[in-house]
């Protein structure tokens, strides 16, 4: 497939280094998008399909580790870390929390429109607005469409859930019989550097049970370890 075909979002808050990386990216037939701050990123992944993200750590409003977590818990977009940052310690976490690449700057764009491609290559064909996949995951009588933001049961009925509660289920759904921790369900939910309370945890899966049909006093969908955090159980 062309390189047109896939859709690059370049996150960096330096205007310079934003459009010097743009303008060679664009040159080799991408569709892109930038953002200058998290929460740009995040309303452009909000409704735009994106196939991989050139990712700064050093963002005005958000540190790039937590963005990488964040991203981790709900999608598997390739990422690119670009960043001034040379300390081994950095590198190692990125790649250890989900990061794909880590490029420091100054890069040659040369080399970085050649790791764009092949890391695309490596994560399959890219998708185009017209043919992006489905990504339904199923799990007993559900079925969670995440192109959709659509929650399903066996019957047919649509579930409306909050953009909070989607997050949950869509990263204990990613991760079906596994342990999920409260701090990691946080940031399936936190943007903008938001930061709420573990509690607002525990209401979450308190209110998905109750949308899930499951009982609460006895849940089979949604476990509590105790100690530990939460576990869908398929």
């Amino acid at each position: 497939m062309a390189a047109g075909a896939a859709h690059l979002l370049i996150v960096e808050d330096d205007e310079f280094v934003r459009q010097l990386v743009a303008a060679y990216l664009e040159k080799d037939g991408y569709r892109l998008s930038v953002a200058g701050s998290a929460k740009v990123m995040h309303e452009v992944l909000d409704h735009t399909p994106v196939d991989l993200i050139i990712l700064d750590l050093g963002l005005p409003d958000e540190d790039g580790l937590t963005l990488i977590r964040q991203l981790r818990t709900r999608s598997h977009i390739p990422i690119i870390v670009l960043t001034a940052r040379i300390a081994r310690d950095d590198k190692i976490t990125a790649l250890e929390i989900g990061a794909d690449d880590y490029v420091t700057k100054p890069v040659d764009p040369q080399e970085l429109t050649l790791r764009v491609a092949n890391l695309l290559r490596r994560s399959g064909p890219a998708r185009s607005d017209d043919t992006a996949a489905h990504d339904i995951l199923n799990f007993g009588a559900w079925s969670l469409d995440i192109s959709a933001n659509a929650l399903r049961a066996s019957d047919g009925l649509d579930v409306e859930l909050t953009r909070a509660e989607f997050d949950i289920l869509t990263a204990l759904a990613r991760a079906p019989n596994r342990v999920l921790s409260r701090d990691f369900l946080l940031d399936a939910i936190s943007r903008d550097g938001d930061a709420p309370s573990d509690r607002v945890i525990d209401v979450m899966i308190s209110r998905l049970r109750k949308k899930l049909r499951d009982n609460s006093r006895q849940p089979i969908l949604i476990q509590t370890v105790m100690g530990r955090g939460y576990r869908l159980s398929v």
